[in-house]
């Protein structure tokens, strides 16, 4: 039971290490499109 659980520890410490590296370095493309809000005036008062 030990070796099962130290496996199941090791498979998700590498599952996290690899998505932290895999979002660390993944160039995600900026917005093609400007977004543009038109605030009311009543939620400034």
């Amino acid at each position: 039971m030990s070796k099962l659980l130290s496996i199941l520890l090791l498979l998700i410490l590498v599952t996290g290490v690899g998505g932290f590296a895999f979002l660390a370095t993944w160039d995600m493309p900026a917005p093609s499109q400007p977004v543009e809000r038109v605030i009311p005036n009543d939620r400034f008062g």
